[in-house]
Parts: C-alpha cells; sequence; structure tokens
C-alpha cells in the first residue's frame, strides 16, 4: 500500500468529505470543472452556478482548500489498511467507471484483481425466509465454483447469506457498504466482513467514519449493480431494497434475474413481478451463465483460464480444448482435427455441442467460428 497520495487524489478524498456532497452533486461538480483541484480553486460564484448547489455547499468546499481533513482521512485508512482508490486508478474497477454518477474515490479494505470483473450480484430481503437463504447460499456456491465472483451487500438476510455461500465454496466475493468502512453494519457481521477481506474486499464510497443512515442503502445498490454483469434477486417483496438495485441494473444495462418463491408467499411478490415484467427466471446457475452477454475483454480466471464470455464456464475440458483451437475468423474444421489431440468423431461431435451453446457457428466450405455474443 503506498503512503504516498497525489493533490488530485487528496482533493477528491477532501470533496467527499463535505456534507451535503452527495454522488450526483459530485458528478455535477466534476462534469463543470473536470478535476477535484479545479473545483476547489473555483469561486464561490462559480461554484453556485452549478445545479443543487447551494450557498451552504459553496461556503463549505471553498473554506476547506487546505485538504487538511482529507490528510487526516488519507493516514486513518492507511493505519487500518484500507486503500482510497480515485477513479483514475489502474485498480478501481473498470465496470464501476462507466456508470452514472460513479464515486470519485472507492474506499477499499482487502484485495480487488481483474478477475473481478467476471462478477454477478445476490441481493434480496433482509427478513428472508429458510427458503430464501438456502437458495442464496446455493447460487452463490453454483456460481463461485463456476468461477464467478459474487457480489453482495454484507446486510442480514439473503446479502449475508450469499456472501457465506461464497466463502464456503473457496470463492472470492465483494461486499458494498452503505457506511464507512470503520463503522462496521450491521455490528453482528464483523467477523464475516473479516472473512470477506481475506478472500475477496469490503468497499465503501462513504468516508471511513460515516455511519449508517437511511439514505445511504439505496445509494450504495447503484455501485452493486455497477460491478456486475448480471443482478440476482431473491426474495424481494414489493417494498424490497433490493428492487432498487435491479432498477440501477436494468439503467445501467446489466442483466436482471429473479429467483421465484411460492406464489402465496409475499416475501417473493417483488420476484414475481420482475419476472412477469421480463427479468429471467433462475432455476440454478446455468440459467445465468448462460444468459450473460460477452465480456468487454477477456478475463483471466483464478484457474488461470481466459474467459471472453460467462457462458464458457460451463465448459468441460474436452469442450474447452476444442474451443480454444478455433478462430474469431473462419477456421477450417479440418485445421482443428489436425490440431485436436482427440479422435475425429469427438471433435467433430464436440463442435456440435459448442455450436448448441452458441459458442462456435458453422460456415459454408467446412468452416468454423468463435462468437462472443
Amino acid at each position: 500500500m503506498s503512503t504516498n497520495i497525489d493533490s488530485e487524489t487528496l482533493a477528491a478524498i477532501q470533496l467527499n468529505l463535505i456534507q451535503g456532497l452527495g454522488p450526483r452533486l459530485q458528478s455535477l461538480l466534476f462534469a463543470r470543472f473536470e478535476t477535484a483541484e479545479a473545483i476547489f480553486q473555483a469561486s464561490g460564484q462559480d461554484l453556485l452556478a452549478v445545479q443543487g448547489i447551494g450557498p451552504k455547499v459553496s461556503a463549505s468546499i471553498t473554506s476547506h482548500r487546505s485538504f487538511e481533513q482529507a490528510q487526516s482521512e488519507f493516514e486513518k485508512a492507511q493505519q487500518h489498511g484500507i486503500s482510497i482508490l480515485p477513479i483514475n486508478s489502474e485498480v478501481y474497477p473498470r465496470s464501476l467507471t462507466e456508470i452514472c454518477d460513479a464515486p470519485p474515490v472507492l474506499n477499499v479494505n482487502g484485495t480487488l484483481q481483474p478477475s473481478d470483473s467476471l462478477a454477478v450480484a445476490i441481493v434480496g430481503s433482509r427478513h428472508c425466509t429458510h427458503y430464501g437463504r438456502t437458495q442464496a447460499a446455493r447460487l452463490a456456491g453454483a456460481l463461485t465454483r463456476a468461477g464467478i465472483v459474487v457480489v453482495s451487500g454484507l446486510a442480514r438476510g439473503i446479502d449475508a447469506a450469499a456472501h457465506r455461500g461464497t466463502l464456503d465454496a473457496g470463492g472470492r466475493t465483494l461486499a458494498v457498504c452503505a457506511p464507512g468502512l470503520l463503522k462496521m453494519y450491521p455490528p453482528e457481521h464483523k467477523d464475516l466482513a473479516q472473512e470477506i477481506v481475506n478472500q475477496g474486499a469490503l468497499l465503501s464510497e462513504s468516508p471511513l467514519d460515516r455511519s449508517p443512515q437511511r439514505g445511504l442503502f439505496p445509494q450504495r445498490n447503484r455501485i452493486i449493480a455497477g460491478l456486475s454483469l448480471g443482478v440476482v434477486i431473491i426474495e424481494a417483496g414489493r417494498k424490497s431494497g433490493a428492487l432498487h438495485t435491479a432498477r440501477h441494473s436494468m439503467e445501467q444495462g446489466r442483466d436482471v434475474f429473479a429467483v421465484p418463491g411460492r406464489i402465496d408467499c409475499s416475501a417473493s411478490e417483488g420476484c414475481h413481478d420482475l419476472i412477469r415484467d421480463g427479468a429471467m427466471l433462475v432455476r440454478d446457475a446455468n440459467d445465468i451463465l448462460e444468459a450473460l452477454g460477452p465480456l468487454v475483454e477477456p478475463v483471466k480466471t483464478s484457474e488461470d483460464k481466459t474467459v471472453h464470455t460467462p457462458r464458457e464456464l460451463n465448459l468441460n475440458e474436452q469442450e474447452q480444448a476444442v474451443l480454444n483451437l478455433v478462430e474469431t475468423s473462419p477456421t477450417s474444421i479440418d485445421q482443428v482435427l489436425v490440431k485436436a489431440e482427440m479422435t475425429p468423431s469427438r471433435v467433430l461431435s464436440t463442435l456440435t455441442v459448442l455450436e448448441m451453446k452458441r459458442l462456435v457457428r458453422r460456415l459454408p466450405g467446412s468452416f468454423v467460428e468463435r462468437i462472443y455474443g
């Protein structure tokens, strides 16, 4: 962890510490002034010209140009092993930079890896049933074993079950916290949080010592969605906060999945509404892997396998070996037969399976090509 900090990151930290300056207003300020340093150098009149910035916030910005609070925040993060990532950091999650009102700074306890872009979120009700907890843990474990990173919100109920299912399967999980990382909530998840740090990371856009506040939880849901290729909703009533995550996912162009419950169970009414309105019904992890779209760029999994689309995670060793011999441009089937270390009949049958799984396309003249869409 670096002990040095550049002036722009320090300015971004200071901006994030100002009361009344949430993600939306910060985004508007960055859109107007481009950098955090430029925001603090702006006159009060220029600040007031930004939509939503009133006299109180403007005065607070101009009175904190020394960045003393930011320096203290940075030193405290260092003491607790927490990294503060500005949005231009190489480690900052790329998928998060693409969302509306992306956090200018992200506090991280644990490690982020390139393979974290191969992530799926599992969220749901805090007041869940035994069925909901079981399904969350089962799906999380199955996705983990396939090579997926599981994202959730460290809340009671479904979130905790998803994290636990991932950890028990030996996988990586990311927990997006609403309060600051030094204000653990709920407090009974302290041990769970430490396990997540050991096998993934805790993340928050809130300053380190910010206490839990009602409005922070819906706000953090956009980050859960932004880190993920898709979001799975389990046991959400019609007023559940998990539906906010589903809405953010739709707005961000991510896939939305829902696990059905009993038709007479109010705990699953929100899920059933989502399915009725077009969300994909989930029976098992395969439903999720088959439906997820292609990745922006190839990702190396923990098993050192390069994945171009999540569907590839369902392949066995033989199918993967044959797929690796097919290029994105027309490839002669004879060439695949020569290079494959298996009988021709097995290669041909495997190509048929890959075609059914929408990973290769047959072309005229005994050619095939690899597809990612």
